[in-house]
């Protein structure tokens, strides 16, 4: 199929051709150049949810359903082949969509800054099939300064379902598979290939093109830093980045699938993923961010990382010279950097089977969620069954250049009982573990005391009885 060359999408039931916008326009800043201007910029990184718009995706049925997502993290090219409704096409002054109405009735809008973004979050839980209730993360993404949550609560769960003859009903039609894209402008260029073998070729031959997946990060550093790359190759089209399936000795996910497409689809098969995902950002961010996206970002404090560490995952690869599986640990090679080489894609995240016996996940922030962790922690310990630990793995983010393990300290606790005097000498080993940095979220002594009090609150939450 040949390529499009023009960025051709449907806005509000219309279709839309642009040909001219530099590859690094957000969504956001397109529908205002129109006038549609109910869409807000509040943070321009994805926290706020003033920006909401509703995409028209598919869930894990295949169903086609809205879904809620932060238009200052789209760029323009990204939304090639998909279909966006804006607050303004959700209703009229004349004839409010039930979810606005709602929201006068019940009092949940005061200044009316954020009120857009909430209508579309709660647009697409009102359309959400077979919902029975009100899911209330599906407002977790959005803040409100001045009018407060119970209203806005309150609003959301007066809403029914929606009439029979609802004519938002008959677009929920499966939309099409997103196709090739080639589109130039302002003398940058963005791909979106649709095989593994079209990406590698387009990474070989154009060796200083820049990744992207949902965007999630690389458009804030373009929103807040002003960073500008000459190509931009989407990997969100190709399916061999897409896979989610099981094998009777790991758990294969797909480097370019949504966070909240992974957790729908494994619901409680992965423990501690289950753990993660609701600690991870918002959902608006979750239906766009990517597993390959939080690794090749190598951040010190990614929270997935964390989690995959404890459960021994890989990386698999592919690249110039064939396809590679990295574990994990030697994937992060210092701050911001990783072991991939030139012309290399992640291609997918294996964990291996069996799981771990006791998992946790621990989040350390300032806010409970939607927050950047001070401290990350993921354990996975087995014992035999006279209660001896048999493996052990404890990893943390924010404590050192990378995430990391703490090697000694699981050192000291393999063959040894799972005790509190055991826990108490290896909290002695954790101790000493890390050399963590003070900055603004916390200070070093802080981060410190939590490396040791988080594997303490492991031991306590996992154990029978804590003796």
């Amino acid at each position: 199929m040949r390529a499009m060359e023009r960025i051709a999408f449907t806005l509000n039931g219309k279709p839309v051709d642009v040909t001219d916008r530099d590859p690094h326009t957000t969504l956001l800043q397109y529908v205002r150049s129109l006038g549609l201007v109910g869409t807000k910029e509040g943070c321009a990184e994805g926290e706020c949810g003033a920006c909401a718009v509703a995409l028209l995706g598919t869930g894990p049925d295949g169903r086609p359903r809205y879904e809620a997502v932060n238009s200052c993290l789209l760029l323009l090219p990204m939304v090639a082949g998909r279909a966006v409704w804006t607050v303004e096409a959700v209703g009229t002054p004349e004839a409010l969509h039930p979810v606005q109405e709602a929201l006068v009735r019940l009092g949940g809008s005061q200044c009316g800054y954020c009120t857009p973004g909430f209508v579309m979050s709660l647009f697409a839980e009102y359309h959400r099939p077979d919902r029975d209730g009100f899911d209330e993360e599906a407002i977790a993404g959005n803040l409100c300064r001045c009018t407060g949550y119970r209203p806005i609560r309150d609003a959301a769960r007066s809403l029914g379902r929606p009439a029979e003859g609802d004519p938002f009903l008959a677009h929920l039609v499966p939309p099409p598979p997103l196709g090739a894209l080639r589109y130039t402008a302002a003398g940058r260029r963005f791909d979106r290939p649709t095989s593994l073998d079209e990406l590698l070729e387009l990474v070989r031959t154009v060796p200083d093109a820049k990744l992207v997946a949902g965007g999630t990060d690389l458009v804030v550093e373009s929103n807040l830093l002003g960073r500008r790359w000459p190509r931009l190759v989407s990997v969100e089209a190709v399916p061999e980045l897409r896979v989610l399936h099981r094998t009777e000795d790991a758990f294969v996910i797909g480097a370019a699938l949504p966070l909240r497409e992974i957790e729908e689809r494994l619901g409680d098969q992965v423990p501690l993923l289950r753990q993660l995902f609701p600690l991870f950002a918002s959902r608006l961010i979750r239906t766009r961010a990517t597993l390959g996206g939080n690794l090749a970002t190598a951040s010190p404090i990614g929270d997935a990382s964390c989690v995959l560490l404890a459960l021994d995952a890989e990386v698999c690869v592919a690249g110039p010279k064939g396809d590679r599986r990295i574990p994990l640990e030697a994937f992060f090679t210092g701050y911001r950097t990783t072991a991939l080489q030139p012309g290399e894609v992640i291609v997918s995240v294996r964990i291996p089977q069996p799981l771990p016996g006791r998992t946790r996940f621990y989040k350390v922030a300032k806010r409970g969620q939607d927050d950047i962790s001070t401290v990350a922690a993921a354990f996975a310990v087995d014992l035999d069954r006279d209660s001896t630990v048999r493996r052990a793995r404890l990893a943390y983010g924010g404590v050192a250049p990378t995430p990391a393990r703490a090697r000694r300290a699981e050192e000291a606790l393999v063959g040894r009982p799972w005790t509190r005097t055991t826990v108490r000498q290896v909290q002695e080993v954790l101790q000493e573990e890390f050399r963590p940095i003070t900055d603004h979220r916390g200070t070093a002594a802080y981060r410190r005391a939590m490396v040791v009090n988080l594997f303490e609150k492991f031991f306590l939450e996992t154990s029978e009885v804590a003796v």
